[in-house]
């Protein structure tokens, strides 16, 4: 990645346009307020707040890099998750083959930021966004840029926005399956599309894709099974003449176990070498709803860990067993799941306990509803209620600037989202 590019983000001045940043350090710069170690619990912080917990992050990073590594996968995690460069840069770090992205702005962001390999889960059709990425593959003849096609028609319109270029721009078959995303839907259209690539002048076909997270679990070991027949197919009809590599590539944060297993080495033995790319992006922050319950991790010493906290403050306590806190809809994310109150911490003191007897029952714009079970504890306005989410996907995105913290909530870095 560009260093000056991430750099230029420590200078990036804090004030009001950055959510729940502490007024006492306005003005100063985001290199600034981290290199004060500020507590976000002491020095001015506001709430709602999200924070990152350090300890967890890394854990998460340096997991999923061994795990690829030790199962012979590439590794492209989907950006799209935190929209981060930050952290894209320690995926990369930790031997990350590129960053998957999902529409052309992400794209765009990436190389904002100096990502050299690009895998766009997506077929690319829209001709300012071609022309765009033709002049930028023609700049830079390391960047490397993948992307889906799963028509007739999106392969046509690829062409008449490219015709005016001299680029190659490098594309792999989508298979999909009935009733889920996008994706060509047998293998017979998907053979048939991919002939059709072969015979552009624009395209390259280079291997074969797809995502299965829609899939009911049942059906991913057919469809994966399926993926696999047509890289074979495919290559035994010769049409990655064009290629030195095969990118076999599935693999969101629920099979990924799968993905595994069906894109081995020995499966894969094409009549040049695969590069078999998985691209994973919510294990990142991982999460305490949805993804704890279906990540296929669960050893101990391969358990993925939550990184992502919200801190609410109780603002009102109109009646008794129910509690109020300022963080609603337009704070957390409620898609997956309501958030779960994990701890409970009183501003006088500092003390902090469990949140025992505390559950979110609803969400408004910037509140949550929280029943208190006899014998949960005193709960009083002012205190800080620390919220376990659900969908780490739907958890950055209303946040700009992100607190990483210690366990004692000592700021280690600021975390710059671009959504």
């Amino acid at each position: 990645m560009d260093p000056a590019a991430l750099q230029q983000l420590d200078s990036t001045v804090v004030d009001w346009r950055f959510k729940s940043m502490p007024p006492r350090y306005e003005g100063c710069t985001v290199g600034e307020l981290t290199a004060a170690k500020p507590s976000i619990f002491d020095d001015g912080y506001l709430t709602p707040l999200l924070t990152l917990d350090t300890d967890a992050l890394g854990h998460n990073l340096r997991l999923m890099a061994r795990w690829t590594a030790a199962h012979g996968l590439a590794f492209a995690p989907h950006g799209k998750t935190p929209l981060a460069p930050q952290l894209f840069r320690r995926q990369l770090d930790l031997g990350a083959w590129g960053i998957t992205a999902a529409v052309p702005a992400h794209v765009r962001m990436y190389r904002a930021f100096g990502v050299r390999r690009i895998f766009l889960a997506n077929e690319l059709v829209d001709p300012a966004a071609l022309d765009w990425l033709a002049a930028e593959l023609a700049a830079d003849p390391g960047f490397r840029f993948v992307c889906y096609v799963d028509s007739e028609r999106g392969v046509a319109l690829m062409e008449q926005a490219l015709a005016h270029t001299s680029v190659t721009v490098d594309v792999v078959v989508e298979l999909g399956a009935d009733g889920c995303r996008t994706g060509v839907r047998d293998l017979g259209q998907a053979l048939g599309l991919a002939r059709r690539v072969t015979e552009s002048s624009r395209l390259r076909l280079v291997g074969v894709a797809g995502y299965e997270g829609t899939m009911p679990p049942e059906q991913v070991g057919d469809w994966l099974g399926s993926l696999v027949e047509l890289a074979h197919r495919a290559d035994a009809e010769g049409l990655f003449a064009g290629t030195d590599e095969i990118v076999v590539s599935a693999g969101g944060s629920e099979h990924f176990v799968l993905v595994a297993e069906a894109l081995t080495e020995e499966a894969l033995r094409l009549s040049r070498p695969a590069l078999r790319l998985l691209r994973s992006g919510a294990y990142v922050t991982h999460d305490e709803g949805h993804y704890a319950r279906v990540t296929p991790l669960h050893e101990p010493d391969e358990r993925l860990r939550p990184a992502l906290r919200l801190w609410a403050q109780v603002v009102s306590r109109p009646e008794p067993g129910l509690a109020l806190l300022n963080a609603g809809k337009r704070d957390l994310p409620y898609d997956l799941g309501l958030p779960v109150p994990t701890l409970v911490r009183d501003p006088a003191t500092g003390a902090v306990r469990p949140a025992a007897g505390l559950t979110v029952t609803k969400l408004a714009d910037q509140h949550a509803f929280v029943d208190v079970r006899p014998g949960a504890g005193e709960l009083q306005v002012g205190d800080w209620v620390g919220l376990g989410l659900s969908h780490p996907c739907t958890a950055f995105q209303t946040w700009q600037l992100i607190p990483e913290v210690d366990a004692d909530g000592t700021v280690v870095d600021h975390i710059r989202t671009f959504f």
